[in-house]
């Protein structure tokens, strides 16, 4: 096992680098920068060879996992374009995000992955060997942390039940996998991280826990095992993907109830529901100061810290390359428990989820920020913009 606190040194150049995430651990901020930042990786050697910012129907392909409640199902030719554009960099430094590779299940589908990834564009007599240009990336936060994040993010797929009871069925009720049992396969993290050693080898997995307190570090990283000068990457604002306040979450969870007790279509969920109320909330209205958080009781936090001491030791023992502090995953917030608050959904923030529904259901657009669009697509946005305004002169 290497620790390491410094700066890393960078990754031998034609590395293929694969940030598997998982879920909450950063992966946003990440894709958003690498995406932001795609014309200026070149010119440094690095390659971000993805269209958009998160080629997430790629990763649930690879992995065989379905997509999210309601919306299309991927097809083979979404794994099979990206890795043409990954075959397309040749011999430079390229670098893949996406935290849906942490539900890979099982060796043979991440040993799968792992071969196609580092051997796309080269002649199957040399696989053998090139395929060994794969360097995995994890990026860890403790689960104390995750964990509110997670059961929100699980609240806009369609979960219908409370924190509280979340937390008994993923935390003191064995076997743990009710109702979500994809939580433990991506945050058992000794269990994600020793998977995808044994597909690799421990010498090409970086682990990397990340520190909240400096809220550029992870930044800082990615541009020192990819090489790259500092502050290339920035982060990018993304109003879209910021966490629900507990009162949103509440709003939504028991939509979701009526939603499922009345029998409605998945795909209408998708569209008007996670498309559109909610995205557009997102964006219209960022949280208020006064705003009630999703509070995690104290045995919660403890048993999460537990679990994250263990998982750490567990890694510090399979001699994978360790970046930043691991005593930060079993750290427990010094701050005493919250009392809990009503949530309350101010008046503005319904009628701009009301309005979101509204405008999915007429058929208009869902909001995204520039960064999650492909390039061909602003570009015909753009155009057109600009043919409106010749016809109106």
């Amino acid at each position: 096992m290497e620790t390491d606190c410094t700066t890393p040194a960078p990754l031998p150049p034609g590395t293929r680098l694969l940030h598997i995430g998982p879920h909450k651990t950063g992966t946003t901020a990440i894709q958003g920068a690498l995406f932001a930042a795609k014309d200026r990786l070149t010119e440094c050697g690095v390659e971000f060879p993805a269209h958009t910012r998160h080629p997430m129907e790629a990763a649930l392909v690879a992995c065989a996992r379905p997509a999210m409640m309601g919306d299309a199902v991927p097809t083979d030719r979404h794994w099979r374009r990206l890795l043409d554009q990954v075959a397309a960099t040749g011999g430079r430094t390229s670098v893949i995000s996406s935290e849906f590779f942490a539900d890979a299940r099982g060796d043979a589908t991440i040993a799968r992955i792992v071969e196609q990834f580092g051997g796309a564009g080269v002649p199957p007599l040399d696989r053998g060997r090139e395929r060994d240009r794969a360097h995995v990336l994890v990026t860890l936060r403790p689960l104390v942390r995750i964990m509110p994040s997670q059961w929100q993010q699980y609240v806009q797929n369609g979960l219908r039940m409370g924190y509280a009871d979340w937390l008994e069925h993923m935390l003191r009720r064995p076997p743990y996998e009710k109702p979500n049992p994809s939580f433990w396969h991506r945050h058992r993290h000794d269990r994600l991280v020793e998977r995808w050693a044994r597909a690799v080898g421990p010498g090409r997995v970086t682990v990397v826990v990340v520190d909240d307190r400096d809220r550029g570090g992870l930044l800082r990283t990615f541009e020192a095992l990819l090489g790259l000068p500092e502050n290339l990457l920035r982060p990018v604002p993304d109003t879209a993907n910021r966490s629900l306040t507990l009162a949103e979450t509440e709003m939504l969870r028991n939509l979701n109830v009526e939603f499922r007790g009345n029998g409605l279509p998945d795909e209408l969920y998708s569209r008007l529901v996670r498309g559109g109320a909610v995205l557009h909330m997102k964006n219209a209205c960022p949280p208020a100061p006064g705003d009630v958080k999703i509070v995690t009781p104290r045995w919660a936090v403890e048993r999460a810290a537990e679990i994250g001491a263990a998982s750490a030791e567990r890694i510090a023992a399979l001699g994978v390359r360790i970046l930043g502090d691991p005593a930060l995953l079993s750290a427990v917030p010094a701050q005493p428990e919250p009392r809990p608050a009503e949530p309350r959904l101010a008046p503005e923030v319904a009628a701009q989820a009301l309005y979101g529904a509204l405008a999915a259901a007429a058929g208009q657009a869902s909001v995204r920020s520039v960064h999650q669009t492909s390039s061909r697509e602003l570009v015909r946005v753009l155009g057109h913009r600009c043919l409106k305004r010749l016809g109106r002169r």
